[in-house]
């Protein structure tokens, strides 16, 4: 059984060990796999394991002897499962694994846009504190979140726990998600009126077709001046030039940003440039002890596919 790892370096940069899986077929990891390199790289394999490298339909009609693909994320839009089933293709992701790491993130940003610790630090090394007349001072405004609303986009795990350690902070939580769901800590609000009353509106839903470029001027434009948007879901959420014109003409006050809607970015993406725009190169995933989740899972679903007892299938 060849076992054939496209992209290993975001997952396993060397603090971590194949040696699980090395121990269920022959195994050859890739760092990296450019879009034409992928059918080469996957030829004679069995099994694929996979972060951000896509399988089309087009490449999988050149894989004959592919029989399983393991997604090591949660997300799985990069695999064209339709035609994955069509051939018998197994394609297995990682549930539920990033969950505290994701809301971890999730409020480090909040904190960032709040608390402005990057600005308050890069002050004091800069000399400026060393120089001030005052004990204390300040190179941008800090909010006290408690009493505030925060909004979430998306009621899954990752949703939830970001509300609940936004409660704890003191904040008011209202929640939207299509198939409402009850519960005792936020309340339901379509999206024009979770966009319009939160003073930070964070996305936790997953990308589908019916919602990419979803937060655009018709939302944007209901919100409150001083309100900040936080995506550490997908980038394609997010309209990227509407959020970058709401930033620019003040229409509100900040965002903070984990994805983007190509990664890496080009240089022409207008958030790059953006006032108050906080942006991380989608890191909100990669805590050890997220990714040590990651490689777990994915043994365990390598060795399902080869019992004949296939996990966490997605096809």
């Amino acid at each position: 059984m060849k076992i054939v790892v496209t992209d290993g370096y975001t997952l396993n940069p060397g603090d971590l060990s194949w040696k699980q899986i090395e121990a269920l077929g022959e195994l050859k990891v890739y760092d990296r796999t450019k879009p034409e390199e992928i059918v080469d790289h996957c030829r004679d394999a069995q099994v694929v394991l996979t972060n951000k490298v896509p399988f089309s339909e087009a490449t999988l009609a050149q894989l004959p002897q592919l029989k399983m693909i393991g997604v090591t994320a949660t997300g799985y839009n990069i695999i064209d499962v339709v035609a994955a089933a069509k051939k018998g293709i197994v394609v297995s992701n990682v549930p539920a694994y990033g969950t505290a790491s994701v809301a971890q993130h999730t409020i480090a940003l909040l904190l960032e846009l709040t608390n402005q610790v990057g600005k308050h630090a890069a002050s004091v090394a800069a000399g400026d504190w060393a120089k001030s007349a005052d004990f204390s001072y300040t190179v941008a405004p800090l909010t006290e979140l408690a009493g505030k609303t925060m909004g979430i986009v998306g009621w899954g795990n990752i949703g939830q726990q970001t509300a609940r350690i936004a409660q704890a902070l003191g904040m008011e939580l209202l929640y939207y998600t299509p198939s409402k769901k009850e519960n005792a800590f936020a309340e339901w609000a379509p999206l024009p009126e979770l966009f319009a009353k939160a003073d930070y509106v964070s996305l936790h839903c997953p990308l589908k077709p019916d919602n990419m470029g979803f937060v655009n001027n018709d939302l944007l434009k209901v919100m409150k001046p001083g309100a900040c948007i936080i995506n550490t879901s997908r980038g394609q959420l997010i309209n990227e030039q509407h959020l970058a014109d709401a930033l620019n003409e003040g229409r509100i006050a900040g965002a903070a940003l984990d994805v983007l809607s190509v990664e890496p970015p080009s240089a022409g993406n207008p958030l790059l440039s953006a006032k108050n725009c906080i942006l991380t190169p989608h890191i909100a995933w990669i805590s050890k002890e997220a990714r040590e989740r990651v490689m777990a899972t994915t043994v365990a679903n390598v060795a399902g596919y080869l019992n004949n007892k296939p996990v966490h299938v997605v096809s």
